[in-house]
């Protein structure tokens, strides 16, 4: 693999293959998801959708899309956090690999408004969808600037509220540090491989900017939280 933080790497994350299933998946869901939780990365979605839902009136139904929504985790905390709130959502989560939808399903048996969907969000059929919140952990880095501008443009379309963006920021220390993590504990060769060229897929603020200038998306949020995350929100409305 070819190690440079001065522009983004376009190599392939074996993710990616659309076909991958099996235990090598299950192992890498599983551990995806202890990643997020342990070194904040849930955190910062979550802080983030707090802020956008507290613009909605607690008695209004809302609908939330996760897109590239792994194991459905983030969906599940989300039923679980709103249920304590006495908030009453519709959660969809969207995956390319029908295979990851399956399994995503397979582990949300128990709550009744979680669903999943296996989608390519850049067929018309999802992007005619509205939801109030749109979210994305983790998910933009698999995809170009260019492909992120076209993104952008339709998401804000497709979300009432916001769109909420959690991703890496890409940086020595955050890839040597995946790197050795997911070495050390680590029991997938996917995980193994595809973390640390996630974080040479991600983004320079300056890069996130620049796409969302393409976009046409001016109104933003953008922060740096840790460890090595962007938090992007996008309002659909005054929030």
């Amino acid at each position: 693999m070819n190690i440079a933080f001065h522009s983004r790497s376009v190599a392939e994350e074996v993710m990616d293959d659309l076909n991958c299933e099996g235990e090598v998946v299950h192992q890498t869901l599983r551990e995806l998801d202890l990643i997020n939780h342990w070194l904040g990365g849930n955190a910062v979605t979550l802080s983030a959708l707090r802020h956008v839902w507290n613009s909605v009136p607690l008695q209004q139904n809302i609908s939330i899309a996760d897109l590239g929504c792994g194991s459905g985790e983030m969906l599940r905390i989300i039923a679980r956090l709103a249920q304590k709130q006495n908030r009453k959502v519709a959660l969809h989560g969207f995956d390319a690999n029908p295979h990851i939808t399956a399994y995503a399903t397979a582990h949300s048996a128990g709550f009744q408004n979680i669903s999943f969907h296996a989608a390519n969000v850049f067929d018309a059929a999802f992007q005619n969808k509205k939801f109030d919140i749109i979210l994305a952990t983790l998910f933009t880095h698999h995809f170009s600037d260019q492909q992120l501008t076209e993104l952008f443009r339709a998401w804000k379309q497709q979300a009432r509220v916001g769109v909420i963006i959690n991703d890496i920021h890409r940086h020595p220390l955050a890839y040597y540090s995946i790197r050795w993590l997911t070495q050390l504990f680590s029991k997938s060769t996917m995980v193994q491989y595809d973390a640390p060229l996630s974080v040479l897929r991600a983004f320079k603020k300056s890069e996130l900017k620049k796409i969302l200038e393409a976009a046409g998306i001016t109104t933003y949020s953008l922060t740096w939280r840790w460890a090595f995350r962007w938090q992007l929100i996008i309002p659909c409305r005054e929030i």
